[in-house]
């Protein structure tokens, strides 16, 4: 089986789920028709919504919603339009300087799981990252998979997807962001200071971070592994990263020489 193709995604302009719709209507993005299967709770709140935004509403069986799902769980309702447009790593800048604050930012080198991705917006929506860079190559895109395994955060985290995931590390170096890359021969995460501009790699789920990328970060660092299995799932290792840095960034009396 081709390596790219490893992990079954849905549509890509396809958003299945309750939640996911809903936050996709309350973020104004750009759905073209909402097919429902009742109307009652959430289903109904979701059918009223979508009209008064003037988005077409449409009647569909439990067939049809599965074959515009490609399969994936939907509880009743699927939404047809974007799951999200990418943004370019400048837009992603301008937040942290719109917002006075040092940047936060994920990357994700070659995150081909789409539940690995969609798990890694929704961290990073709750810890406070301004967005995410992905490769347009070997990386799961934002399709409807990762839109409802983020509940919903996808509508909400802007993401980059570069060409060239060196230049763009090339790019924030260039505007004071620090690169922190995640690997067992780093330094422990505890004993880092992520108080600065700060970007944190998170490599694919089977080789970790590939060379050229390692090369390019500015520090490594690692989880503390006590147990007999020596690795975390992806987008679990990212939480935890993501929430150091949250709460370094929270306690008042942090500093960074950068």
């Amino acid at each position: 089986m081709d390596k790219d193709n490893k992990f079954r995604e849905a549509p890509a302009d396809i958003i299945c789920g309750r939640n996911p719709v809903m936050e996709a209507l309350k973020s104004g993005a750009s759905l073209d028709t909402i097919y429902i299967d009742g109307s009652s709770g959430t289903l109904g709140v979701i059918r009223r919504l979508a009209r008064e935004k003037g988005i077409v509403v449409k009647d569909a069986d439990d067939k049809k919603l599965s074959r515009l799902s490609g399969g994936a769980s939907h509880q009743g309702v699927v939404a047809e339009g974007s799951c999200g447009e990418y943004v370019s790593v400048e837009d992603i800048l301008d937040i942290s300087r719109k917002k006075g604050e040092k940047p936060f930012i994920i990357i994700c080198d070659e995150i081909e799981d789409p539940h690995n991705l969609g798990a890694i917006i929704r961290t990073a929506e709750t810890s406070g990252a301004d967005g995410v860079i992905i490769p347009k190559r070997r990386s799961a895109s934002l399709n409807a998979t990762v839109y409802k395994t983020s509940a919903g955060a996808a509508s909400y985290v802007p993401v980059a997807r570069v060409s060239n995931l060196a230049s763009a590390i090339d790019k924030l170096k260039d505007n004071g962001v620090w690169i922190y890359g995640t690997d067992a021969s780093g330094s422990d995460y505890t004993e880092t200071d992520f108080t600065g501009g700060c970007a944190l790699v998170i490599g694919s789920e089977g080789f970790g971070i590939s060379s050229l990328i390692q090369k390019k970060c500015d520090f490594m660092i690692k989880l503390p592994m006590r147990g007999k299995i020596n690795s975390l799932n992806a987008s679990v290792a990212a939480g935890i990263f993501m929430y150091e840095v949250l709460r370094q960034r929270s306690d008042k009396g942090g500093s960074h020489a950068g």
